[in-house]
């Protein structure tokens, strides 16, 4: 298989430490380097799982840093060995066990990767969404080297225009352009990734009692949640949680017909591109 012929991917992992089931879950590109091969466990997700079947030896993985307050792209590796069972799926103790799959007839996949350097400049999300987000086919000067056919790599990307999957495609143009970037840098002193101040006279409301917005000061990859590639907690994963009990009829208080009905816990599991 000539290089042409390889695929490219992105792959994402969380570089801060998170603990589940008493496991932390971390792995960022400092692990990585350290490890230098991996299994690419814990994909629960059949979309990311079916584009792992797809990936080949030598094809190139562009590893990302997701569900932290900087995501972006740290380094950059390869398949090393083709998809088969992931066998944490099986394992009780493991963070994302699934009790549904069986040795014999296994669900969840796997594929190796080998660490081969580190991008020698972070090539930041919000970086990539000032690029999607331009209306001008032109880069700005800070970046004019990745010219306009740049600009279309980037703005096609999964990444910007769908964001939350664990494991997505990349194109050899995009390959190419994303290396060229780390390489060359040049975007220090670019403002981008800032909201605009609001323009708007209306006065702000203060916050009631009632308020229900949450929010994850964290997690800046946009879109819902999805549970990803070794353990990150940006993807919603393809396991569904068990269903709450039904109500009972002696739940009901039929002398003054109000219900009584016990508050639920969410059942919305914080886990996996």
């Amino acid at each position: 298989m000539t290089s042409t012929d390889r695929k490219c991917w992105l792959m994402k992992a969380e570089p801060d430490s998170r603990v589940v089931k008493g496991k932390d879950v971390k792995f960022s590109v400092d692990d990585f380097e350290a490890a230098r091969t991996t299994p690419w466990e814990g994909v629960r997700n059949f979309e990311a799982r079916n584009l792992m079947k797809e990936m080949s030896i030598g094809d190139k993985i562009l590893f990302y840093h997701s569900n932290c307050k900087s995501p972006g792209i740290a380094g950059f590796a390869e398949v090393s060995k083709e998809a088969y069972p992931d066998y944490t799926a099986w394992d009780s103790s493991h963070p994302y066990f699934d009790p549904k799959t069986k040795q014999d007839d296994p669900k969840w996949f796997m594929i190796d990767a080998t660490f081969l350097s580190r991008a020698e400049h972070f090539v930041p999300l919000s970086l990539l969404r000032h690029i999607a987000e331009s209306a001008k086919s032109d880069p700005p000067d800070e970046i004019a080297y990745i010219g306009t056919e740049g600009m279309k790599a980037v703005k096609a990307m999964p990444l910007v225009t769908r964001g939350r999957l664990s494991v997505q495609r990349v194109s050899q143009e995009c390959w190419g352009i994303i290396q060229m970037m780390s390489e060359k840098g040049g975007w220090e002193e670019m403002t981008f990734g800032k909201k605009k101040p609001s323009t708007s006279t209306r006065p702000r409301q203060p916050a009631t009692k009632n308020s229900r917005a949450k929010t994850n000061p964290t997690n800046n990859d946009g879109g819902g949640s999805e549970v990803e590639g070794k353990l990150d907690a940006s993807e919603e994963p393809d396991i569904k949680p068990k269903k709450g009990k039904k109500r009972k009829a002696s739940d009901v208080d039929t002398g003054t017909q109000k219900v009584t009905v016990p508050h639920r816990r969410s059942v919305r599991a914080k886990k996996e591109d």
